[in-house]
């Protein structure tokens, strides 16, 4: 399994559509799959991947034969700091992520609603399923996942810091990285973190939440070391 063009595509269309509907009323219908399609130059399949991803975290709803809707907007747009990748690198990313998730989980155990914790329920349940059979599929969820979790907090501000992240982690250029880093065992073990973290913020254990996920995100940095080492042995 490797990262693809689609993988690029999906995680465009998905960061177009966020920024599309927060330009949106609630309940204004989206413009067609072919139509999104051609306006952000992906195929209808990444198209059709991203709205799941989309109406999963309830930003969109959807009735057959009338089209797809604009459900609640998201609390703040995503920052995007286009030259951040190019200035920046993926250990940098995670030392990033190292600080600002575990805050991320803790107040998500405080604050978190009952619909958003089904949300990081549903998503889990996604990632599982998936497991090998799809890394770009499996990639979105994760993502989406995390932003479940960072949403769940309540902060508008962090979660501005973490869309801007989340932005500059999933690079084009660093996808050979990823998908070094990405193992059946690997993504079985991470689908443990990510059972344990819900249980926490769902338990109401912000400590424990937060030691889960820094935990995971250490985890996720030495396998991200180990995939850099092993890719300058493969240039040597």
């Amino acid at each position: 399994m490797s990262d693809t063009p689609q993988s690029v595509s999906s995680h465009t269309a998905l960061d177009q559509l966020r920024q599309l509907i927060q330009q949106q009323a609630a309940q204004q219908p989206l413009p067609g799959e072919r139509e999104l399609a051609e306006r952000f130059a992906v195929g209808r399949r990444e198209i059709r991947r991203a709205l799941n991803v989309l109406e999963e975290e309830g930003r969109i709803w959807r009735k057959q034969g009338k089209g797809t809707f604009v459900g609640p907007a998201a609390p703040v747009q995503p920052l995007m700091l286009h030259d951040l990748p190019q200035r920046s690198n993926l250990l940098e990313v995670m030392e990033a992520r190292i600080q600002l998730e575990p805050g991320l989980a803790r107040l998500a155990a405080l604050r978190a609603s009952g619909e958003q914790i089904a949300l990081m329920k549903r998503l889990l349940e996604r990632m599982q399923l998936i497991a090998l059979k799809d890394g770009d599929q499996h990639e979105l969820w994760d993502s989406a996942f995390h932003r479940a979790i960072a949403e769940a907090a309540g902060n508008r501000l962090m979660l501005g810091l973490f869309d801007a992240v989340d932005a500059v982690r999933r690079e084009p250029g660093w996808q050979h990285l990823r998908e070094l880093a990405r193992t059946a065992d690997r993504l079985h073990s991470y689908d443990d973190h990510h059972r344990r973290l819900v249980e926490y913020i769902a338990s109401r254990q912000p400590q424990e939440a937060a030691t889960a996920m820094r935990e995971h995100l250490l985890v996720l940095q030495q396998t991200l070391i180990e995939a850099i080492n092993c890719g300058e042995e493969e240039q040597l």
